[in-house]
């Protein structure tokens, strides 16, 4: 079995990497309706529509307008999640996501960190990097 570290992972908004990344969720889903009927002695489902959504948490890097600084809220992006690096061959996720709510944390006695969280628009495309 082949397990992968975070540690390699990439973030990026179009070719522009997101800088001091510190992780990503990505959550993808399936919708179901029930499809159960009389005499049925089991509840059965049907797939219905499929959907995306996560976050990217970071240190905050205000100098980074082309990355943490294109995530505005109600900002339609390209984002591409790379779990395992951004090397040929590694695996890649991409696909069109609004920014939906941005959450920063100012601890007194740490980093400021910044989460911005998102919601995919259409479909998610997997793939290998080329």
């Amino acid at each position: 079995m082949s397990t992968v570290t975070g540690k390699d992972g990439v973030v990026k908004v179009g070719t522009n990497t997101i800088a001091e990344v510190r992780s990503f969720t990505l959550n993808r889903t399936i919708a179901t309706v029930e499809d159960t009927s009389m005499g049925d002695v089991w509840t059965t489902h049907k797939v219905t529509m499929k959907s995306w959504s996560g976050q990217v948490s970071c240190y905050w890097d205000k100098s980074d307008t082309t990355g943490q600084g294109a995530l505005d809220v109600g900002n339609e992006v390209t984002l591409k999640l790379y779990p395992e690096g951004s090397s040929s061959g590694d695996t890649e996720y991409s696909g069109s996501a609004i920014i939906s709510s941005i959450e920063k944390q100012v601890p007194h006695d740490g980093m400021v960190e910044v989460t911005f969280n998102f919601q995919g628009n259409g479909p998610l495309t997997p793939g290998a990097v080329a």
